[in-house]
């Protein structure tokens, strides 16, 4: 892995993170759905115009059709949708740690209904993430949480978890940003509707919220994707993802450093274990993948 790679993966890896804390920001003062709804219009938009201008079309496959309209419902409907709510009552970096278990439930999955291969160092990464979120869910009820918001962003990662799995390779053969706008707009959709059903617009402007949006929309929207697809070109996607391992760590000190979300010992060793989890899945994948 050479330094375009690393300095790559650690931008990647930071532009995902800081995603929980610029939706704190957002949903303090916006309607959670409307505002990701117009986030995705305008990411979409702008991924498929820069994709029609890199000579991509959507002439797309059966395969690829379908993993734009699974992701686009279960990752940026349901996943992100559900955090986006979620985190009217609970901190970013809770959300992020939350968010960040999902390379440990592919791993557990794919395992579990796929019959994928775990070696011995992918099942210690699978019980240290499970430890690992012990320690924080411990920490973090005896100190007050919101079950409904946690709730919420369980069930986020899980589908994530499942469009992930359902879709695997199924956006090879090219076209890949001009998928992402598409399901990009997908989400839209689908979140434009709930929105209008279930939200009142009633919008606290300040500055903090007008940057915030335009660093959701930009950088983790649409920045970190064709980072994402560089590095996968580069690495491969196996070697890419062990990048995720970063994500906990990243998550609450972005959130602590920004939000001032306060942190106590055992959350931090939480976040500590977590991460080693998803470093020894991810390196575990590695050792297992053929040549």
């Amino acid at each position: 892995m050479d330094i375009r790679a690393i300095l790559a993966g650690l931008a990647f890896a930071f532009m995902w993170s800081s995603a929980f804390t610029s939706a704190r920001i957002i949903v303090a003062a916006a309607p959670p759905l409307t505002a990701l709804s117009l986030r995705f219009l305008i990411s979409g938009l702008l991924g498929v115009l820069i994709a029609w201008l890199l000579g991509q079309r959507w002439r797309l496959t059966r395969a690829q059709w379908r993993a734009t309209i699974v992701f686009g419902i279960c990752q940026n409907a349901l996943y992100l949708g559900l955090n986006f709510v979620a985190m009217q009552t609970i901190e970013a970096s809770l959300a992020a740690i939350i968010a960040s278990t999902m390379p440990l439930l592919v791993a557990l999955a794919g395992w579990a209904f796929f019959g994928e291969r775990v070696g011995a160092l992918g099942f210690a990464g699978l019980i240290a993430g499970v430890i690992g979120v012990f320690i924080i869910m411990s920490a973090r009820l005896q100190g007050g949480i919101d079950m409904l918001g946690l709730g919420l962003c369980v069930i986020g990662v899980i589908a994530l978890t499942f469009a992930t799995l359902m879709v695997r390779g199924a956006t090879s053969g090219g076209n890949f940003l001009m998928i992402v706008g598409l399901q990009m707009l997908v989400g839209s959709a689908v979140l434009s509707v709930a929105a209008v059903a279930t939200e009142t617009i009633a919008v606290d402007w300040s500055w903090q919220l007008i940057a915030a949006f335009v660093y959701t929309t930009l950088i983790p929207g649409l920045a970190a994707t064709l980072v994402w697809f560089w590095l996968v070109n580069r690495i491969g996607a196996v070697k890419a993802a062990t990048f995720h391992f970063l994500n906990p760590f990243l998550g609450v000190a972005i959130a602590a450093i920004i939000l001032g979300e306060n942190l106590g010992v055992r959350e931090i060793l939480g976040v500590a274990v977590i991460a080693a989890g998803i470093l020894a899945v991810q390196l575990s994948k590695q050792k297992s993948k053929p040549g």
